[in-house]
């Protein structure tokens, strides 16, 4: 399934529903469930942590309901809501230098190790950061001069993982979406990331998320990001340093990961501070992320001063 986070259009009612995509339309599943009887959550982190009954019981909805046969106001066009981030994760863990060309272009640019890691870098982003599909990346001139681009493969977890093995790693996943991992380059702090990685905005995420099991094989994934139009990453998965099952093996062996929570599994190289000369965003500019299956996660970048 294709699940979103969208608001009606036109309706003044802003409030969040949590939809399934289908070609062109969403249809609401708490509105096609209650015209049956039957309950399912209405926002997607609830969803999540109501486990798998939940995701059988909306197949089997989906399944017995054709187009036509669904109730009034549970199916809606695409182009008639403004879909918002898919949820508010409760921890957000980034992985650095996970992509080979990236650890020598950060080396380069960023004075980050030339070796490659032995074990995961792990970082953090807070959920203040998120943002969602078409919601404006700010940039704040006063913070930074160098406001930068990452796209990464988010794998969101679906069932609780603590010192969770490699081979048991896949069955904590609950699905996949699109984080921009935005970073004001000249915010770190001696070798610290947080605020350089975690200002509000910097965590633009979405337009779905794919269950796991619309995604064949998560580890061959084209992702790349346009600035403007213009290509700057062009990579695939399958060129992560450390694989999603090492990372969440890595992770639990000391932090428990939660129903929802969201790890953005590292950018592949062409950011921009690996640019000669550098490139960075400025207000104006309107940034493409893209992976293949999930979608396009666009964000434009407004002066927030």
């Amino acid at each position: 399934m294709r699940l979103v986070t969208y608001s009606l259009d036109g309706t003044g009612d802003t409030t969040p529903r949590l939809g399934v995509q289908l070609d062109a339309q969403v249809v609401d599943l708490a509105a096609t469930a209650a015209a049956t009887g039957t309950e399912l959550p209405g926002d997607l982190l609830s969803f999540i942590r109501a486990g798998q009954p939940a995701v059988d019981a909306a197949r089997s909805l989906l399944r017995a309901s054709g187009t036509g046969d669904r109730p009034a106001g549970a199916v809606h066009p695409l182009a008639e809501v403004t879909l918002h981030a898919p949820l508010r994760p409760g921890k957000i863990i980034g992985v650095g230098l996970n992509y080979v060309e990236h650890v020598e272009e950060s080396s380069r640019s960023l004075d980050t190790d030339r070796e490659l890691p032995d074990r995961p870098v792990l970082f953090s982003k807070p959920a203040t950061a998120v943002t969602g599909p078409g919601r404006p990346i700010l940039h704040n001139a006063d913070l930074t001069k160098q406001l930068d681009w990452e796209c990464e493969l988010a794998v969101v977890i679906g069932k609780t993982a603590s010192k969770v093995s490699e081979g048991d790693a896949w069955g904590h996943i609950f699905g996949y979406s699109i984080i921009n991992d935005i970073s004001a380059r000249d915010q770190r702090r001696s070798g610290q990331w947080f605020f350089s990685k975690g200002q509000d905005s910097y965590a633009p995420f979405g337009p779905a998320v794919l269950t796991a099991d619309e995604i064949e094989n998560p580890l061959d994934l084209d992702l790349g990001l346009k600035v403007n139009g213009e290509t700057k990453q062009n990579s695939n998965t399958r060129h992560m340093l450390f694989t999603i099952p090492r990372l969440i093996a890595d992770i639990s062996s000391g932090v428990t990961l939660e129903p929802g929570d969201v790890i953005a599994t590292g950018s592949p190289s062409g950011v921009g501070a690996g640019m000669v000369p550098p490139q960075f965003l400025q207000p104006g500019d309107l940034v493409e992320a893209t992976i293949q299956h999930i979608g396009t996660l666009a964000n434009p970048v407004v002066d927030a001063r």
